[in-house]
C-alpha cells in the first residue's frame, strides 16, 4: 500500500469531522438552544407537562417544612376498624388474639407499649434484638412503614404501608389488643399557642429575676463601714 492510500483514509477521515462539524452548527442555527432556566412551553419542541413539573416542586418545598408528626391528633381520628381489616394481610405470619401462639411472626397482643424483642420463645432477628426499646407510636409507625429500612437485617418480608393513613388505623387497632391499652398521646400545640407558652414562661422567669433582686439585702459601701474615732484621752475616765 502506497502514499496515495493512506492519503486518502486521512481525506476520508477528514471530510467526516468537517461534515460533523457542519451538520451541527446547521443545526445550532435552526434550532436554538437555552439554559434549563430559560426553557419555556413556547421554545420546547418536545411535550412537557409543566403543570406536574410546578407541583413536584411545590411538594418538594413543602416536604422540606413539615413539621413532627402529630401522633395524638392522627391516633385520635384514626379507625381501628379499618386497621383490623388492613392487619388480616398478616394473618400468615402473626395471631392476634390473647394468649395466641407465634408464628413465622410472633404474636401480636399487647405489642404497643412492649419491649422490643421480647416476645418470650420467639427467635427474633439480630436486628431487631439489637434494636432496643419499646414498640411506642413512632417506633410501631417508623417500622410499619418500611421494616427492612427501619431495621435492617430483620426476618420480616413484608414491604411496608407507605400510607400514613393505613398505619395510623393499624396502630390503633393494635392498640387496642390489650387489657389496659396505652394512652394515647396529647396533640401537639398550635404554633400560636407554643409561642403563648414561650412568651408566658420568659415574662415568669422576669418575675421571679425581678422578685430576687428585690429582696436581696443592699450593699453597704466600705467608706460608710469605717470604725468610730477614738476620743481624746483627756476625755476617757481613769
Amino acid at each position: 500500500m502506497g502514499d496515495l492510500f493512506f492519503n486518502k483514509i486521512a481525506g476520508v477521515v477528514i471530510g467526516g469531522i468537517l461534515i460533523i462539524l457542519v451538520i451541527t452548527e446547521l443545526g445550532h442555527m435552526l434550532v436554538k438552544s437555552h439554559a434549563p432556566e430559560e426553557l419555556t412551553a413556547e421554545n420546547t419542541i418536545y411535550p412537557v407537562d409543566w403543570a406536574a413539573l410546578e407541583g413536584g416542586a411545590a411538594s418538594s418545598a413543602e416536604a422540606v417544612v413539615e413539621g413532627p408528626t402529630d401522633y395524638g391528633l392522627l391516633l385520635a381520628a384514626a379507625d381501628a376498624g379499618a386497621g383490623e381489616r388492613i392487619a388480616r394481610r398478616c394473618q400468615s405470619c402473626h395471631t392476634f388474639e390473647n394468649g395466641g401462639a407465634d408464628g413465622t411472626g410472633p404474636h401480636l397482643w399487647g405489642v404497643v407499649g412492649r419491649l422490643v424483642a421480647s416476645a418470650p420463645g420467639f427467635n427474633y432477628s439480630g436486628a431487631l434484638n439489637e434494636l432496643g426499646g419499646n414498640w411506642g407510636y413512632e417506633e410501631l409507625n417508623g417500622f410499619l412503614e418500611r421494616p427492612a429500612a427501619y431495621a435492617p437485617g430483620t426476618n420480616m418480608t413484608f414491604a411496608g404501608l407507605r400510607d400514613e393513613g393505613q398505619r395510623m388505623d393499624l396502630i390503633a387497632y393494635l392498640r387496642s389488643l390489650s387489657d389496659s391499652p396505652m394512652a394515647l398521646p396529647d396533640p401537639l400545640p398550635a404554633a400560636d399557642e407554643a409561642m403563648d407558652a414561650e412568651t408566658i414562661e420568659t415574662a415568669m422567669d422576669d418575675a421571679v429575676t425581678d422578685a430576687a433582686d428585690a429582696v436581696a439585702p443592699a450593699e453597704v459601701p466600705v467608706d460608710d463601714m469605717a470604725a468610730p474615732e477614738e476620743q481624746p484621752a483627756e476625755e476617757q475616765g481613769h
